[in-house]
């Protein structure tokens, strides 16, 4: 029985590492290129159950190797991949340019994520059985995403929602009032509360929050990088500091936080506990280089 359930995004990241990142029109060399799984739903995922926590994982791959594969990397964690079905045409690949400070850009190809229906939701609603948290992102289509979080909410589970890629319109009335954590980062934050996107102050985030907050969702927390995150729960804020680390690669660091405190809260720990939690894992994320391959074990943090 899962007590996080993950609902979300396959894709099989192929990354290249450069000394920067080229600008349009420019070809640079790089030093490295691999491929590992990725995908905000199945980083999620793979980084919960390699805490500890019980996880099950719904979402959609095609007909490829890169669908085989991404089931199998979530299984040798000890992720439920029932709810993880194949359809016709191919997997969902991220195309991802890392630079050496470990700054990243991607491009996304959804592919079989776009297949992933509200319906889905029901048919393999036997794993939400005893959820406690469920864990959203933004790179399958909306209508199956406020699916899943009313489903999850029906079913007495947290909802929380990872609003990443940032929509280019703003978040469904239907989708926020059923949403108990809404966990941006600092650049989407400043976009779903109508700002230009850059790096936030924690004062500047806290304002950003009570914005966010006035929209529907009680607990907002902005996830500030290095700084660590602002967590606004009702009218209290309090910043939970990350420990400093030398920063390799940032993809999937953002995922890394919101699995660790999913596993923190479906084990009863109270949110800044939480918060502390997920604030050392993806700092340990960023010390390694991939998405999935970067997850801490709880020995690490």
């Amino acid at each position: 029985m899962a007590r996080i359930v993950v609902v979300g995004s396959l894709n099989m990241d192929l990354v290249a590492v450069a000394p920067r990142i080229p600008v349009a029109g420019e070809t640079i060399t790089g030093s490295n290129f691999f491929t590992v799984p990725g995908g905000k739903g199945a980083n999620q995922a793979y980084a919960a159950a390699k805490l500890d926590g019980a996880t099950a994982m719904l979402g959609r791959v095609g007909e490829d190797d890169f669908g085989r594969a991404m089931r199998g990397n979530l299984a040798s964690v000890g992720c439920d991949v029932t709810g993880v079905r194949t359809v016709a045409g191919p997997s969902g690949v991220a195309l991802i340019f890392v630079a050496e400070d470990g700054a990243n850009c991607i491009v996304i190809a959804p592919g079989a994520n776009h297949k992933f229906a509200p319906d889905d939701i029901g048919a393999d609603g036997s794993l939400f059985d005893g959820c406690q948290v469920t864990l959203l992102q933004l790179e399958v289509p909306m209508e199956a995403v406020t699916a899943a979080a009313a489903y999850a909410k029906k079913r007495g589970a947290r909802v929380i929602l990872d609003p990443a890629p940032a929509p280019s319109a703003a978040l469904p009335e239907e989708l926020l009032k059923v949403v108990d954590i809404l966990t941006p980062n600092e650049s989407e934050a400043a976009l779903l509360a109508g700002l230009a996107p850059g790096p936030l102050t924690a004062e500047q985030a806290g304002t950003i929050a009570r914005t966010l907050q006035a929209k529907g969702t009680r607990t907002v927390i902005v996830k500030l990088g290095a700084q660590g995150c602002l967590l606004a729960d009702g009218g209290i804020e309090h910043l939970i500091r990350a420990p400093k680390v030398k920063a390799v690669d940032t993809t999937a660091a953002g995922d890394v936080f919101n699995a660790a405190l999913a596993v923190a809260l479906s084990e009863g720990q109270d949110l800044a506990a939480a918060c502390g939690f997920a604030v050392k894992a993806g700092a340990v994320s960023v010390t390694r280089m991939g998405a999935q391959s970067s997850a801490p074990s709880r020995k690490d943090i």
